[in-house]
């Protein structure tokens, strides 16, 4: 597959509205709602390697339910993602602005797929996970935090910055070991990879797995634990971003105008069912 990756400088026109500059998204020092900095606060205390390593016992055998992608989106028409500073509307519209500027940019309809479904793990608070395990930007887990983490001083309540084995440079890890192989901090992103990942392209599912990986595809950190592998489909990762970030405005299309395309696309790539 081939795809023209283009810098943030590039961008196409459509996807910034409102006169917003690139630098205006992710800004977490003026973030608007108060309940993003509460819920990194929680994040970064609790996201443990034990904590990870338990979540992911309990979810990745995908035993919850068995339900079509479109059951699971219905929970998205009155879900509002709490970590966001910059959209704070159901994340059906992000779904749909985000899937609607890769389809305007001429991808193909896989990549636009992605794009519709790319949060729909979020879907996880439908069994009373908390927010703080379910949404906002991953990092490694068993290893030393970067200060480059969103809020990184919130780490200093996580006990795994105190543990010896678990807060150096590569913890429990081998020198460019893959990100196969390191635990990054539980959500939506890992949930959503398990479930769909005997359906997609792998450039998909990089980009859902490690979208809300800012610290490693947008700021560069822990590049000691990466592979060669891992910095080829990190430029998926890298091109899907823009999309996801970018199109992100105040506005509420109606998507009984959209569903019949997306119903079409959705049965393209799966099943009437799928194991969550």
């Amino acid at each position: 597959m081939s795809l023209a990756i283009h810098p943030i400088t590039e961008l196409p026109a459509h996807l910034l509205h409102d006169n917003k500059t690139p630098e205006a998204y992710r800004n977490y020092e003026t973030a608007p709602r108060d309940c993003v900095k509460e819920l990194y606060q929680l994040n970064h205390a609790n996201q443990t390697l034990d904590l990870v390593l338990a979540k992911k016992a309990e979810y990745t055998p995908l035993n919850k339910a068995e339900m079509s992608i479109w059951e699971a989106m219905d929970f998205l028409n009155n879900f509002v993602d709490d970590s966001d500073p910059d959209l704070a509307l159901p994340q059906i519209i992000h779904a749909l602005q985000t899937g609607e500027a890769i389809r305007k940019n001429g991808h193909p309809r896989w990549f636009i797929l992605t794009g519709f479904i790319h949060d729909l793990g979020k879907m996880l608070c439908m069994w009373d996970e908390p927010q703080w395990a379910v949404v906002g930007d991953t990092n490694p887990v068993g290893c030393a935090f970067s200060d480059k983490i969103v809020y990184s001083e919130f780490f200093a309540n996580n006990p795994d910055s105190k543990n010896p084995q678990l807060n150096t440079k590569y913890g429990i890890y081998e020198p460019n070991c893959g990100l196969d192989n390191v635990h990054l901090s539980w959500g939506h992103d890992e949930y959503l990879y398990h479930v769909v990942k005997d359906y997609l392209p792998e450039e998909a599912l990089w980009m859902i797995r490690y979208h809300s990986c800012y610290v490693v595809h947008q700021a560069g950190e822990y590049t000691h634990l990466l592979n060669e592998r891992d910095h080829e489909m990190l430029n998926w990762v890298k091109a899907f971003n823009p999309f996801d970030l970018y199109s992100k405005v105040e506005e509420t299309p109606n998507f009984e105008d959209y569903r019949a395309y997306y119903e079409d696309l959705v049965a393209e790539f799966f099943p009437p069912k799928l194991k969550w």
